[in-house]
């Protein structure tokens, strides 16, 4: 009977083991995870599900059942510790399987904090779904909370914590938040949003070292600057790396994740990488990208199956991402980080918080966020793939339908 394996429990993992099925492969199809729950989805995790607005059970993928109904032999709390790739084989606790094809989707693990005081109680990574249970558990009225990193992990467990009526300070040694993901001008007003819900930053300072109580507990941080800042909790969000270590041990090709064609083959033709983990060609960016983002996971994984399933496939997808935080709800097509773009444009009332963004290139977009504006991702995602020059002033005006430029 064929094979086919995948290892990472994620969404990647989950979406590829279903495609697999529905596209109508009656071999025998092994999903691992390192995590003892069946897979789940990461955004709630730091949205909804902090805010305890949403159950557990809802950022599952699929209920428990529902593997066993389609024949996937799902195996949680299992980490997959090596791949033979000439025997074709993987290696567990406790036994090994061989395959006739592996795809790898071991997603990204959160950057950690070397300085002094980084392993005491009290400091916290955003990542599983118990890294989110303590959260919860920690943000309680007036609690002292920093947070290291304005990123977007940074800001919605900034979000969380206020909406939880906790006092928030976030440092960043950039000069705005969000500013490699958005640049300046966009993080700006992400900034300018969260101070106006009681969010004080500190921008151009890092955490040097966290101070503790007799306890372990952490009480406070000491910042770049000299400053020294109370502190119940700490949060750290200072970005992730992939988790590329089992591919590289197997003599993949690896830099910055697994890299893989824009069919997401990686060097052997018979392992294949989605989600978190794989830096993959781009034939629309005409490059190579990791994103770390749910829809390249819910995506990536998918289109992965059907090419281990020897179809034609061109993962060619727009970048795409969501966001929610307070009363903003945000979607960004496109990856616009500081030196991809020379111009941004406005369409609609950007001081109130109801726009669209356009980030252009010689006159082309190459990024857009949709802010409180819905139904527009489609038309700006054309805008993106079509690469022409628009003229800026049109496209300002919401007058012009976005189909018109």
């Amino acid at each position: 009977m064929t094979t086919h394996l995948i290892v990472g429990g994620g969404l990647a993992g989950a979406k590829a083991a279903e495609t697999l099925r529905e596209e109508g492969f009656d071999g025998q199809v092994v999903l691992f995870g390192d995590e003892p729950e069946v897979p789940y989805e990461r955004p709630p995790l730091s949205k909804e599900y902090l805010h305890g607005k949403a159950e557990r059970e809802s950022t599952f993928v699929h209920p428990e059942a529902w593997y066993a109904e389609r024949d996937i032999d799902l195996r949680t709390g299992v980490p997959v510790t090596a791949i033979d790739r000439s025997a074709h084989r993987v290696e567990f606790q406790g036994g090994s399987l061989g395959y006739d094809k592996l795809l790898l989707a071991t997603g990204a693990s959160p950057r950690r904090l070397d300085i002094p005081g980084a392993d005491l109680d009290g400091v916290h990574y955003l990542r599983g779904l118990g890294d989110s249970d303590a959260l919860r558990e920690a943000f309680r009225h007036g609690a002292r909370v920093v947070i290291v990193g304005a990123g977007w992990i940074g800001l919605e467990a900034a979000a969380a914590a206020r909406d939880a009526d906790c006092s928030v300070t976030v440092l960043e040694p950039q000069p705005t938040a969000l500013h490699g993901a958005l640049g300046p001008e966009l993080g700006a007003k992400f900034a300018k949003l969260h101070a106006s819900h009681g969010v004080e930053f500190r921008f151009g300072e890092s955490a040097s070292e966290l101070h503790g109580d007799a306890s372990r507990h952490v009480r406070s941080v000491l910042t770049s600057s000299g400053a020294t800042l109370p502190a119940d909790v700490a949060v750290i969000g200072v970005g992730a790396a992939p988790n590329d270590e089992l591919a590289s041990a197997a003599g993949l090709e690896v830099a910055d994740g697994v890299l893989t064609d824009a069919a997401l083959r990686t060097s052997d033709p018979d392992v294949f990488a989605a989600g978190d983990v794989a830096n993959s060609l781009s034939p629309l960016l005409g490059r190579r990208v990791r994103v770390e983002h749910w829809a390249n996971a819910l995506n990536g994984g998918p289109a992965a199956a059907r090419s281990m399933l020897g179809q034609d496939v061109v993962y060619d997808r727009v970048p795409y991402f969501y966001s929610d935080q307070y009363d903003l709800g945000m979607e960004c097509s496109g990856l616009p980080p500081v030196g991809s773009y020379d111009q941004v444009v406005y369409r609609g009332d950007a001081d109130g918080l109801e726009f669209i963004a356009f980030w252009l290139k010689a006159g082309a977009v190459v990024a857009g966020m949709n802010v409180n504006i819905w139904d527009v991702t489609d038309d700006i995602q054309s805008l993106i793939r079509s690469a022409r020059p628009v003229d800026a002033s049109r496209l300002a005006d919401p007058s012009v339908p976005l189909t018109d430029l």
